[in-house]
């Protein structure tokens, strides 16, 4: 047995690339040796700003001879089919054949072929440039005069197995045993021979923390230091921390400080300042719970002064930045937010649907005709959409467009807005992710809502809609935002005839009923040379389609956030096919329904059905169905106790689900509805659908439509798997 190691060192490798890029690596080795019939007992990843490596201890030194046996044709065989068959086997003549018989197939020929093992440095060389020229990056560059693309050029590989080079060479870069270490601190050359002496020289002399865990446990650690040092609390930050454990080889952290005045910007400013432009951790005070004048960051160097220079560069840097925005602050708020929306209009959104003042105003009406529906104040609503888009315009989110609908709610507070309006400017884009908080407050809810809609209503309506894995526009993101919003905040809206009223703020119909893409010249956000579309077009036949179709679009969505919930897709579509549009009444029926589902009565009524809807099947397909499925009350009467019991049951159970299914208490109604079980499980046992009496076949046949009409109150269970 023997141990590798492989590292591909190059020129900086971006940090979000890291990652996955070890993991790839890995994975294509293993493959690699692995189909050339290599074992190996362990193997384990590192990645760095500059370095992949992969270790595989008790690698087998030589693949295994491998013996096949492949069959061929009948002795006596055409021509051809003889052919074939040495070419197949790599055979040159039929004597190479062994001949072997079968009682009952006769005599046949077979190939034996018998494949040597190969050493592990032959299949490691051979291997490993295959996977270096075919590795796949985000981004790929080439250099020099070589065609070898890497992500940054790379400048060494090293490959030992059991302390020797495996060699090989890739575009005039030859593997070998030298690596380097840290650029300041430990560059080396540091020859490698075995696992412990790569990470005992790199880590030692050559000031390299090799894999992630533990540049991240260096830096939490510093980080906990001088925080608890200076009376402070991190700001946590994940996503920063994982950039920050790919740009330091030999992490140390420092403490620095910034200018108190700059603590009179808004806090997400300075915070997306230090993290978006110098990789800076925010810290609050201890004691106050507000952002301190300090910052933290992660160099890559050991200074001998501790870090206080490199604290006050990182500082005059910092402070260049936040001068940008605090010029773009004071300059933004002598604009009046009303002002900035009045700038949307010279904005576009899509061509076909008009800038972001027409969608502004769709958005305004539909936050007022939505806001009564959540428990909005409607002026409120109305007044919060209209200004939502305005700080758009604004020199700060033009700066940060991260800070888009956070900046607004500042700039409404500074002009006297009402604290709802300010935070709904500031919520309405939420949630914009799975992780993501969703609008909570009346008055946000109904803005959030109103542009999702909006945007959803408008591609659609212009035949803009996701395709396959292609969503250009984020419209599942919108979509799903909205299941969200309305399930958490059990939000009762018929979304069906939403889609539909907002058509006519897209557009009108024709005289023959055609909808008609135009936009109101005398819309405040319009001018007659830009907002009103010169040769009108046909946009959609029947604004019922596009409810229908979008309506499915969500039903799509809701099956996606149920299901990560633990719920079947199947009791989605089961409830779906009612025609239902309320989200909330739609979970609270899929949620019933699975319980029941769960229970004996509930499989076993599920079977009954199953049976009765199949019987029914088979006779439509016949033609045989009688068109009157009215139940004859004087044939039940003849006929024998068990569809007498089944009729009494089903009249029984419609009369006690009305009031469970007006009241949305589904509980209620599946509980009525297990009362069918055992009369329908009965009926079967015991009495004939397809009587000889054909008056008697149909009322009996009436019967399982009931049944089925019944059940169908609470869902379509044709659409239920089981």
């Amino acid at each position: 047995m023997a141990d590798l190691i492989l590292e591909l060192f190059s020129e900086e490798i971006p940090a979000r690339m890291q990652a996955k890029a070890e993991s790839d690596l890995g994975t294509a080795l293993e493959k690699a040796l692995g189909e050339a019939g290599l074992n190996w007992s362990k193997l384990e990843t590192a990645s760095g700003p500059r370095r992949l490596t992969v270790f595989m201890d008790g690698l087998t030194e030589r693949s295994a001879d491998v013996k096949e046996e492949r069959k061929g044709p009948k002795v006596g065989a055409p021509d051809k089919a003889v052919e074939g068959f040495l070419r197949g086997a790599g055979l040159s003549d039929i004597s190479q054949a062994e001949v072997r018989s079968d009682p009952k197939r006769g005599d046949f020929y077979v190939a034996v072929i018998e494949t040597p093992g190969r050493d592990a440095t032959d299949i490691i060389a051979e291997a490993v440039p295959a996977i270096i020229r075919g590795f796949h990056w985000p981004k790929s560059m080439r250099w020099g005069t070589g065609d070898l693309r890497w992500v940054r050029p790379l400048q060494r590989i090293v490959c030992v197995l059991d302390g020797k080079v495996v060699p090989f060479e890739v575009d005039d870069i030859s593997s070998g045993d030298e690596t380097e270490g840290h650029r300041v601190h430990g560059r080396g050359p540091f020859k490698i021979t075995s696992r412990k002496d790569y990470e005992s020289q790199l880590s030692g002399a050559g000031h390299v923390k090799l894999t992630r865990d533990a540049r991240r446990e260096v830096i939490l650690a510093g980080i906990e230091k001088v925080c608890a040092d200076a009376g402070l609390e991190w700001i946590e930050d994940k996503g920063l921390l994982e950039e920050v454990v790919g740009l330091a080889e030999w992490p140390v952290v420092v403490l620095g400080d910034m200018d108190p005045a700059f603590l009179a910007l808004p806090p997400e400013v300075i915070q997306l300042s230090m993290r978006t432009h110098q990789k800076y951790f925010a810290v609050n005070d201890k004691k106050t719970g507000k952002l301190a004048p300090n910052f933290i960051v992660v160099a890559n160097i050991e200074a001998a002064d501790g870090g206080k220079k490199l604290a006050e560069g990182n500082s005059r840097v910092l402070s260049a930045r936040l001068d940008d925005g605090r010029f773009f602050w004071e300059k933004d708020k002598a604009t009046l937010l009303e002002e900035m929306a009045e700038k949307l209009s010279t904005i576009a959104f899509k061509a076909e649907l008009g800038s972001l003042g027409d969608k502004v105003e769709r958005v305004a009406a539909l936050a007022r005709e939505l806001a009564p529906k959540v428990g909005a104040d409607p002026d409120l609503a109305e007044r919060a959409a209209s200004l939502a888009k305005a700080d758009l315009v604004s020199e700060m989110v033009g700066e940060f467009p991260e800070l888009q609908g956070v900046m607004g709610r500042y700039y409404a507070l500074e002009a006297g807005e009402p604290a709802a309006v300010a935070d709904a400017i500031r919520d309405h884009y939420k949630p914009q992710g799975p992780s993501d908080s969703v609008p909570t407050d009346p008055v946000g809810i109904a803005v959030a809502l109103a542009d999702k809609l909006d945007t959803l209503v408008g591609f659609w309506a212009i035949n803009e809609k996701p395709t396959g894995s292609k969503d250009p526009f984020a419209l599942r993101r919108a979509a799903l935002g909205v299941v969200r919003i309305v399930l958490e905040n059990e939000n009762r809206i018929q979304f069906r005839s939403e889609f539909t009223n907002h058509c006519e703020r897209l557009g009108s119909r024709d005289e023959s009923g055609l909808w008609i893409w135009g936009y109101d010249p005398t819309s405040k956000y319009s001018d007659e040379d830009k907002g009103v579309v010169s040769s009108p077009q046909t946009l959609i036949e029947n604004s019922k389609d596009l409810a229908s179709d979008l309506l499915s679009f969500f039903a799509d969505r809701l099956k996606q956030h149920l299901r990560d919930e633990g719920q079947r897709h199947d009791l989605i579509d089961a409830v779906f096919a009612l025609g239902e549009d309320d989200l909330v009444l739609i979970t609270r029926r899929v949620e019933a329904l699975g319980t029941f589902l769960d229970t004996e009565d509930g499989a076993n009524l599920l079977a009954g059905y199953k049976r009765a809807a199949n019987i029914l099947k088979a006779e439509e397909k016949k033609g045989d169905l009688p068109a009157d499925l009215s139940v004859n009350d004087a044939l039940i009467a003849k006929g024998p106790a068990e569809e007498k019991a089944l009729a009494k049951a089903l009249s029984d159970v419609e009369a006690a689900i009305e009031n469970p299914l007006k009241s949305e208490d589904f509980t209620a109604a599946m509980a009525e509805l297990a009362k069918l079980r055992g009369p329908v499980d009965a009926f079967f046992e015991a009495v004939m659908v397809n009587d000889e009496d054909s008056a008697v076949r149909a009322n009996r046949l009436a019967l399982l439509t009931k049944i089925r009409g019944t059940l169908h109150r609470v869902a379509d269970f044709s659409r239920i798997d089981g």
